[in-house]
């Protein structure tokens, strides 16, 4: 077996755990998936070892191993905090998955993984700093500066989900109490499930995301009107990023990132609220690799020479 040719990522999310590995031009030659074990830290951690060792014996290689997930590595204790697969919070993941493994093995937040993998070879790679949001079951992100990860002193970089809608109208205003404590946030503005909400309030009916984008397509006023309001919303919420980080690109994930008439004069309602004297630079693109980026960038992060998780 050869000595780590390949680059081993592994996505351990909510229902499932996936490992891939990337070839050395970044395409995915291999990958497997099981289910996640949500209650049992000790056969996580196994089934995350038998993953990566099924990846070297099909591919005959030895490979560098990183891992995404949601919470984040505290500097502080080196052990998982914030995960909603919950058992894990409070664990020292990569010690352990260095362990079984015998080899280093980095971790980092999924959004984080996101945004690398859409900066090295995605839809972010022609610029310099990007920043990757995540639109789905909650909002989170990542930035990634010269094909580093910014992940900040207290390991929440990037966290704009859980900052205030900003330029709140009165209607808006407080807004709905955060699992974090807090009101207002972000993240229940524009989440998926604020999405089928404010459809309700206008309706009475309950709608998925897809049902919602279908009535719209076919003329209907009050998904018109959900969409537009999304779309308002994030226009305020991406002016914040941009104000705060001023990246040269920003790159849509998330389930909601699929939704095609978000991106219909994004920009310029951006624009309206960033600090800017002239024309707005940052580019806002949907992602290049879809479902695939948290597992290709845990792979780039394994291979980096940068202490992520370690």
């Amino acid at each position: 077996m050869s000595h780590e040719s390949i680059r081993i990522g592994v996505d351990l999310g909510g229902t499932k755990i996936e490992a891939a590995a990337l070839d050395p031009d970044g395409a995915i030659c291999a990958r497997r998936r099981v289910a996640t074990p949500r209650d049992d830290y000790a056969a996580i951690i196994r089934s995350i070892g038998a993953l990566v060792h099924e990846l070297e014996l099909e591919l005959d290689q030895r490979g560098t191993v990183g891992l995404c997930g949601p919470g984040s590595l505290s500097k502080h204790t080196g052990l998982i905090r914030g995960s909603n697969t919950a058992v894990v919070n409070g664990k020292a993941l990569p010690k352990d998955l260095s362990q079984i493994l015998q080899r280093p093995v980095k971790v980092e937040n999924d959004a984080n993984c996101f945004a690398l993998s859409e900066a090295i070879d995605g839809a972010g790679k022609d610029g310099n700093s990007i920043f990757g949001v995540i639109l789905g079951t909650g909002v989170g992100g990542g930035m990634v500066i010269d094909g580093k990860i910014v992940s900040g002193c207290n390991h929440i970089a990037g966290e704009w989900g859980h900052t205030p809608l900003p330029w709140m109208s009165e209607t808006e205003y407080p807004g709905k109490k955060c699992f974090c404590g807090h009101r207002g946030c972000i993240e229940t503005f524009l989440c998926g499930e604020a999405l089928s909400d404010d459809f309700k309030s206008r309706t009475g009916e309950k709608k998925t995301t897809k049902e919602i984008v279908i009535l719209s397509r076919q003329g209907d006023d009050s998904a018109l009107h959900t969409l537009a309001t999304y779309q308002d919303r994030l226009a305020r919420a991406l002016a914040l990023l941009i104000n705060i980080y001023d990246p040269d690109i920003i790159v849509l994930g998330g389930g909601l990132s699929n939704i095609n008439e978000i991106y219909f004069g994004l920009i310029d309602k951006v624009a309206a609220h960033a600090f800017t004297t002239d024309r707005l630079e940052t580019r806002i693109l949907q992602n290049q690799h879809g479902d695939s980026s948290g597992v290709r960038g845990a792979a780039w992060l394994g291979a980096s020479s940068e202490p992520y998780g370690t």
